[in-house]
């Protein structure tokens, strides 16, 4: 299963080592793709084709249906994990997420998100305000 959150170095030739219990999780190859707040999915082959699977059965029809395939098909792609764990980040999806040096890399159970780790600072302080509310919204739907 995939989680916990881990600090990793994005080197100078845009390369970021993901921790050991992940990558025997992820596999040998990765989709990487634009996620939501800023941030980078990250999904195994398998896990990637289920997601993917479900998009592609949404309707044509719908505008925010299209835009939402655009931006996270569109944005997709595939990488190997190198021999010592480490994945390759295009510029544009470094960009995208405005990745500097210091990535955190979170587990979520069947993706983990790289997150620029001043935004994922700022995004946990903002989040932790909001826990009892979150709590009881997810009370309300029988969730916990």
């Amino acid at each position: 299963m995939l989680i916990g959150e881990h600090k990793h170095t994005l080197d100078t030739k845009k390369r970021l080592s993901l921790p050991s219990k992940f990558r025997k999780e992820l596999g040998k190859t990765v989709v990487i793709t634009r996620g939501l707040d800023s941030s980078l999915f990250v999904y195994s082959s398998k896990e990637w084709k289920k997601f993917s699977s479900k998009l592609s059965e949404l309707s044509m029809g719908q505008a925010d249906t299209r835009a939402f395939n655009r931006f996270m098909l569109g944005g997709a792609v595939e990488t190997d994990i190198d021999s010592v764990g480490r994945i390759l980040i295009p510029d544009f999806l470094k960009d995208f997420a405005m990745l500097k040096q210091k990535v955190m890399v979170i587990g979520l159970s069947n993706r983990v998100e790289l997150w620029d780790e001043d935004k994922w600072n700022n995004y946990q302080s903002k989040l932790s305000s909001k826990a009892d509310v979150l709590a009881e919204k997810l009370g309300d739907i029988g969730m916990i």
